[in-house]
């Protein structure tokens, strides 16, 4: 039988028996590119992803969506209706197939209140993701295309091999995804992208994007950060 301390942020947790809560919680399969949360929904559940891929993006006014996290095994959301009872902000797809806890906002808060090692980890995430939302604003107020490109494909890399400087964006974004995660249209982001690979900074490989120097491209951010102000 599934559990509840099997999941993510629940691994290790050794001041509460969580065992006792595995019958209140739902597991749910989901399909590729189905919502789970849709914007102004009132439902107020935690969703903690077991396995598989989902995206959270955010929506304008006028209707246009912008990219807000991609996250993976281990990691959650749906946190914040279930802190202070608000309508979704967010809009949440499923990128695969993707299997899901559901944990009641009741049933989340009871286990904040009992167990300070989880309220610890909700507390440091939540930090983290201000922080993360904190810089990316910073970025999107006073940088160009350019160097908002740079610093989401740093953010989306990892290190291509041990020892090396390289890293790889994997799978390659499509063009689309990138424009919506720094709000500009997709033709500049093709044209960027053809930039980056004249000037070096970027190579086309099979299964991704490499960076061979993405400290060049940290100093490029820095130095616009600096003429700015």
């Amino acid at each position: 039988m599934a559990s509840i301390a099997q999941v993510g942020i629940f691994q290790g947790i050794s001041d509460l028996d969580l065992s006792r809560f595995d019958h209140r919680c739902i597991w749910k399969k989901v399909d590729e590119g189905q919502t789970i949360i849709d914007f102004d929904d009132p439902s107020s559940d935690v969703y903690f992803i077991i396995a598989g891929e989902v995206r959270i993006q955010l929506r304008t006014t006028g209707g246009r969506e912008f990219i807000l996290a991609d996250l993976r095994e281990g990691e959650f959301f749906g946190e914040l209706a279930a802190i202070d009872g608000e309508p979704r902000s967010a809009n949440v797809t499923a990128l695969t197939r993707t299997t899901i806890c559901i944990v009641a906002a009741a049933l989340f808060r009871e286990i904040l209140k009992a167990s300070a090692q989880v309220s610890e980890r909700v507390m440091v995430l939540l930090a983290r993701r201000v922080r993360d939302l904190n810089a990316r604003l910073l970025e999107h107020a006073v940088l160009d295309i350019r160097h908002n490109l740079y610093a989401e494909l740093i953010r989306l890399s990892i290190q291509r091999a041990r020892g090396s400087p390289a890293r790889i964006v994997s799978p390659p974004p499509y063009h689309h995804v990138l424009a919506a995660r720094i709000g500009c249209r997709r033709e500049q982001i093709t044209r960027e992208l053809r930039t980056m690979e004249q000037d070096g900074l970027m190579q086309k490989a099979r299964g991704g994007l490499i960076l061979p120097d993405p400290d060049a491209l940290r100093q490029r951010i820095a130095l616009k950060m600096q003429e700015l102000g």
